[in-house]
């Protein structure tokens, strides 16, 4: 796959310090869209789960790594097509950023896993949505750790800290009772690796803006090498776990059309969701991407209250 110019028209390569002051000034028509970015985040996650909660128990498909293999496949099957057609520029797989991805495809892939095995398994009611909350929290230390280049102010701080906190408590009060052990291990480590996949893309890509106009990757190169990537790791997965594909592929209700329409409604809302919290990360802030990811779990305790 060759760079084409359509790279500029997308306006999608990285942009210089100058346009990132600029782009991170909060005026009305940014905050208009960044709302709308949020509702139809939230709409879709919410049809996602709802597809979800009909799917894998009406057919009995609780296979997290396959489901989440398949979509990363699907992804991969979207974006060459759209490179075909001329509409998104794409480089060839390179192995040196590959090689830098690994660790957040990694940390993405398993943590895709766990949260469909919470959803799979009617944990997603408990404590995983309770330590949702504190994924913005999270994120910014990671930030601050791997010294991203984006500063957050010490007013963005606390108030990440205080919406987190509250927004904690709240749900924690009403959700935490009865988790089972196994979720008390899993919500944690989903926490801690879908903070740190957000960070070190983040990271990744900030690196990237440092070569030359010509050499560094856009917003599509890394993400497109992270999903190489993770179709690798979630393959390993996939022929490793007990459930493996043939147990995968037997149990499937091949000859149902509304199985083949609820797997495939899966698939493709978990791909939009998946490239605009990327694309979010990218062009953003891993932070920006974590409020984008937990806005809704973030203010739905405060919406109960009044």
């Amino acid at each position: 796959m060759v760079s084409s110019p359509g790279r500029r028209r997308w306006g999608l390569c990285a942009p210089n310090p100058k346009s990132l002051s600029s782009h991170h000034t909060w005026n009305p028509l940014i905050l208009a869209l960044c709302l709308v970015l949020l509702v139809i985040y939230g709409l879709a996650d919410k049809l996602r789960n709802f597809v979800a909660d009909i799917f894998i128990p009406q057919y009995h498909y609780p296979y997290a790594v396959a489901l989440c293999f398949a979509q990363v496949l699907v992804s991969l099957g979207i974006l060459n097509l759209l490179h075909v057609l001329g509409l998104v520029p794409l480089r060839p797989y390179s192995k040196s950023l590959g090689e830098r991805l690994l660790v957040p495809s990694i940390c993405d892939g398993i943590q895709a896993v766990l949260a469909l095995w919470a959803k799979a398994n009617n944990s997603f009611t408990g404590l995983f949505p309770t330590v949702t909350c504190l994924l913005p929290l999270l994120t910014e230390g990671w930030s601050h750790g791997l010294k991203l280049e984006v500063p957050y102010s010490i007013h963005v701080t606390v108030l990440v800290a205080i919406l987190s906190g509250v927004s904690l408590v709240i749900t924690a009060s009403s959700s935490v009772a009865g988790t089972e052990p196994l979720e008390c291990v899993y919500a944690p480590l989903s926490l801690i690796l879908h903070s740190l996949s957000l960070t070190w893309l983040a990271k990744v890509f900030e690196d990237e803006r440092r070569r030359l106009p010509d050499a560094h990757a856009s917003i599509f190169d890394v993400y497109y090498a992270q999903l190489v990537n993770q179709s690798w790791v979630l393959g390993l997965l996939c022929l490793l776990h007990p459930d493996g594909p043939r147990k995968v592929l037997s149990q499937g209700s091949w000859h149902s059309l509304l199985f083949h329409g609820y797997l495939l409604a899966i698939l493709l809302l978990g791909v939009v969701l998946n490239f605009l919290l990327g694309a979010t990360a990218l062009r953003l802030s891993p932070l920006a991407a974590a409020l984008l990811h937990s806005g809704w779990k973030l203010t739905q305790p405060f919406l109960k209250l009044l």
